[in-house]
């Protein structure tokens, strides 16, 4: 049973999502099917959808929202830009751009920017400095070359600009979203708690259980990392505009930063961003891209992501895979055993308990931890000492059971609710049993919880497979 630990989102196009295809990805490591809003339609997200959960239950499913962005609008012919030259800016939504006015979709735009600020367009490809108003218009000058083609990003380092959290775009496949079992929503830009908030609002309005990752991508969001935390499943580590928002160089220890904050409060964390970009064209990574897939493992983070590797790229499988490749010998060659600070997460016992378990698990070699979960914060503060031993986590919720598809270590499968111990032993024996390659000399931790209606761990035995079974066996005759 050669399973990674660390966890891979991939990003799906409803150009290439047949069933074999996602059931190819899924075979090589893909833990979580990605959606990007930006790039598709409702239509577009159901089809993905709809074929994601033919090929499996236990993939979880991610739409990721636009969030408040800016953008140029639409143009007939992308705009050349050459170094030196002054460009006009005006905020107009629905207005095409052209090499007379670049229109954005910021009504504002010209009142709210500061002269003297950095205009960067399509991520930075494209730099300009606002240096003067007129009327409705400012004017710009371009700091080198280039092309500015429809719909391209628009980043002001350094200014803070009122954006509404939501857009009517986020709310129709919030909408979606909430009507088709997908389990999150990673919403972009969030700036503060106010924005979770927002979105919970919006979620809450359909009585839905998704959870929402917050995607960390300026320095408001890296600010107010603490306040956000308290307010969402889990974060995402968005190094493409951070990079662009905040120095480059300040990108890893701010990922470092970021990956322990969540360690610590038992929240889940993605590392996405151009982890193998150069595999959109090529067959094989860089080594600066081994390196970087690498030290996000050895941060501990819980997920990697693909972007355009598996939306768009030549090479979508033998993303994953390279990913996987990577993971498993990183995984092989690091701390079986992290010291995570204690925090109190489940109750006083079951908080013990978990750290017990996999602490026990690594000192006897055991082979397995198996462990019961209802809404998986149990599961989620076992993974957060990057034990070295898989968690196969017996869900009572399919659910839940598909949002631990992103923890670290986690392998959930989906079983009734039990009355007792020795049944949920039996159970979990019998159906693991026929998906993994289990011998009765094998030592398994056990960890369950309360079956008289409380919540967390209250349970705990150490034995092998075949002692285990006997023993349960022998109960249940006598």
């Amino acid at each position: 049973m050669n399973r990674k630990r660390t966890k891979i989102v991939a990003t799906i196009s409803d150009k290439n999502c047949g069933q074999e295809f996602i059931r190819q990805l899924y075979e090589a490591g893909m833990d979580v099917v990605r959606i990007n809003s930006a790039h598709l339609d409702i239509s577009g997200a159901l089809k993905i959808i709809r074929n994601v959960r033919e090929v499996s239950e236990k993939i979880a499913i991610l739409v990721d929202t636009k969030g408040p962005d800016i953008r140029t609008t639409a143009c007939d012919t992308p705009i050349t830009v050459e170094k030196g030259k002054t460009y006009r800016f005006e905020g107009g939504p629905g207005l095409k751009s052209s090499a007379e006015t670049i229109y954005v979709s910021l009504p504002g735009f010209a009142r709210d920017i500061p002269l003297g600020s950095l205009i960067l367009i399509d991520d930075g490809d494209v730099q300009l400095k606002a240096i003067a108003r007129e009327g409705n218009s400012l004017l710009c000058r371009a700091e080198d070359d280039g092309i500015i083609g429809s719909r391209k990003s628009v980043n002001i380092p350094g200014v803070r600009i009122d954006l509404p959290s939501l857009t009517d775009k986020d709310r129709e496949f919030i909408k979606m979203a909430a009507g088709n079992n997908v389990d999150f929503i990673a919403h972009s830009f969030v700036r503060s708690k106010q924005d979770v908030l927002d979105v919970q609002a919006e979620i809450d309005k359909y009585g839905s259980d998704l959870k929402i990752i917050a995607k960390i991508e300026n320095q408001q969001g890296v600010d107010n990392l603490s306040d956000i935390l308290e307010v969402v499943y889990g974060i995402m580590v968005a190094r493409g505009d951070l990079a662009i928002e905040i120095p480059y160089e300040k990108i890893p220890p701010i990922q470092k930063m970021i990956i322990s904050r969540c360690i610590f409060c038992r929240k889940p964390v993605i590392v996405a961003t151009q982890m193998l970009h150069s595999m959109i064209e090529n067959p094989r990574p860089t080594r600066a891209e081994v390196s970087d897939i690498a030290n996000a493992i050895y941060s501990q983070t819980d997920a990697i992501m693909l972007s355009g590797e598996t939306a768009s790229g030549k090479y979508p499988v033998e993303s994953v895979k390279t990913m996987t490749r990577i993971a498993l010998e990183v995984e092989n060659n690091k701390e079986k055993f992290m010291e995570t600070p204690y925090l109190n997460a489940t109750g006083e016992v079951s908080s013990y308990l978990a750290k017990v378990a996999v602490k026990t698990s690594i000192r006897i070699s055991a082979k397995v931890i198996i462990a019961d979960t209802t809404g998986g914060r149990t599961i989620r503060d076992m993974a957060s000492y990057r034990g070295y031993n898989l968690i196969l986590a017996q869900s009572y919720s399919e659910r839940t059971m598909r949002e631990l598809a992103l923890s670290y270590g986690v392998y959930a499968s989906f079983q009734e609710k039990r009355k007792s111990v020795d049944e949920f032993i039996h159970i979990a024996l019998k159906n693991l049993t026929k998906t993994h390659d289990f011998r009765g000399n094998e030592i398994v931790v056990v960890l369950a919880g309360n079956f008289s209606g409380g919540s967390g761990f209250s349970f705990i035995e150490v034995g092998t497979i075949q002692y285990l079974k006997d023993r349960v066996t022998i109960h249940e005759e006598s």
